[in-house]
């Protein structure tokens, strides 16, 4: 068979449309930060500069929600993405704060005081007390300037630390935003998985019918038994046991669909079925580049690479104690001074009102402090390593998760295959089961049969599909592929017959 290559494009594009719902979605998601996944540099500016949204969405119980708009309001109304987006913000602050010790500090001084002193003096030079009582107001105003010159690199590997850790607080962000993403297409094709049960469940409940009308009718026409009878009635009330269980399941799927988009738990919520496209059925790729493409394109392990680099840094940081700190320092002020002296006659002390000014450098360099930047450089050294081992241990998780996501993606196009077939011949074996039943060729016990295997088989085709749209969706997420404009890893192939 020769692939239908314009066909398959055509298909394709489609799909590709319908899975990138969440890279192209509403513009609201594009203003917060949100929807397609952005260069980190470009999260990390985004989130620090604006808020996340603190409303709650509405849900209209009458219209249905497509799968873009779903993800869309669990991107801005879920608390985890919103606690994600101000953990980004916090680093960015961080950042800020450790860029400003590049700066002079400037302070304004104010100071406003009396003071009554004693000081000693002998009789014979004119203290008839012995004393001088003084009283001395004053006024002081001015302005107090400390600038760090040099201080070997402490504040520029803090600095480092800082940005590393800004950038993995975006990391972070973006992946929260996948993990939601994937939680909301999980639960959105949960709900359909569940709707397709249901009409599974009500397809197995004619068809018990059916049996159990065929077997009264033999009954009536004196070529059955009651107890055929009761047992084809057992199998329909049964059929009618599992279609309330699956009426229930639904219900539940919409509350489980609710909660996931961070609005509260109700089963008022209506879903559009995703267009009719062909099932994704293979994967181009290679299991091998897949995880390479993960490791490049990961969020999370883009998160630890970060805190590695700012493990490193803080390392030099606390080294960089060792070494001597130089800094300037200068004020001026204003001073008025009133003193008084307990003397006879005249005020002997002068009213002062002058501008007075300090200015120096000095260098601080710490001896001694009982082991204290020792055992820093040790903490340091320690958290640099666990640093190092937390991203490995990511990188084999990641390894595993992919090949996991890969064969049960295989499994699951496999299992639907099988279940398709299986369909099928348990239609085919029911239907002649029916009519040999008619006939008086076979007995109750062989059309019950083949009507549990035909109710199994038709289970099973909605398990699979439901197995190959959550487990293609979660080859995206597995290789950080979600959210992201770029083609989906699981594609239909369409061929000609």
């Amino acid at each position: 068979m020769k692939p239908d290559w314009p066909n398959f494009r055509r298909v394709l594009a489609a799909l590709y449309a319908m899975l990138l719902l969440w890279s192209t979605g509403a513009p609201r998601a594009h203003a917060q930060c949100q929807g397609e996944l952005k260069p980190l540099e470009v999260a990390a500016s985004c989130t620090a500069r604006n808020n996340a949204t603190m409303s709650k969405a509405d849900i209209d119980p009458m219209r249905p929600y497509s799968l873009e708009e779903l993800i869309d309001i669990a991107e801005t109304s879920n608390p985890r993405t919103r606690i994600a987006w101000e953990s980004a913000k916090q680093a960015a602050e961080r950042l800020g704060i450790a860029r400003s010790d590049y700066f002079p500090h400037l302070a304004a001084l104010a100071l406003g005081g009396d003071q009554r002193v004693i000081e000693p003096w002998p009789k014979p030079l004119g203290a008839s007390r012995g004393y001088f009582l003084i009283e001395a107001p004053v006024v002081e105003s001015g302005v107090e300037l400390k600038y760090n010159v040099y201080d070997f690199g402490r504040r520029g590997a803090r600095v480092d630390a800082s940005k590393a850790l800004r950038l993995a607080a975006a990391a972070g962000f973006q992946r929260t935003n996948q993990d939601v993403a994937f939680r909301v297409v999980s639960a959105y094709f949960n709900l359909i998985t569940a709707q397709e049960r249901l009409e599974a469940s009500r397809q197995i409940v004619k068809t018990a019918q059916t049996t159990q009308d065929v077997a009264e009718a033999q009954l009536a026409n004196g070529r059955s038994t009651l107890p055929d009878v009761l047992n084809a009635r057992a199998a329909a009330a049964q059929a009618n046991y599992d279609l309330q269980a699956s009426i229930g399941a639904v219900d539940m799927a919409r509350v489980v669909l609710r909660e996931t988009i961070g609005v509260e738990p109700s089963d008022e919520i209506l879903i559009a079925q995703p267009t009719a496209l062909p099932l994704p059925t293979e994967v181009a790729e290679s299991t091998a580049k897949l995880v390479n493409t993960a490791m490049q394109q990961r969020p999370d392990l883009r998160a630890i690479s970060e805190k590695l680099q700012a493990a490193n840094a803080e390392f030099k940081a606390v080294k960089s104690e060792y070494l001597p700190e130089i800094h300037f320092g200068a004020s001026a002020a204003q001073q008025a001074l009133w003193p008084t002296v307990n003397v006879s006659g005249p005020n002997p002390l002068g009213h002062a009102n002058q501008t007075v000014w300090s200015v120096g450098v000095n260098a601080r360099w710490t001896i001694f402090d009982g082991g204290l930047r020792h055992d820093e450089v040790l903490l340091a050294d320690s958290k640099r390593r666990e640093a190092q081992d937390e991203k490995r241990e990511k990188e084999d998780a990641i390894g595993r998760e992919v090949w996991t996501a890969h064969i049960q993606f295989r499994t699951a196009v496999r299992q639907h295959e099988a279940a398709e077939t299986l369909l099928t011949s348990a239609s085919t074996s029911y239907d002649a089961s029916l009519d040999a039943y008619r006939y008086g060729v076979k007995n109750l016990v062989d059309l019950v049969t083949a009507e549990n295997q035909l109710a199994q088989a038709r289970l099973a085709v909605v398990q699979s599909r439901s197995a190959i749209r959550i487990d293609a969706a979660n080859l995206d997420y597995a290789t950080g592929n979600l959210l992201r404009q770029q083609p989906p890893v699981a594609q239909p192939i369409t061929q000609n017959p």
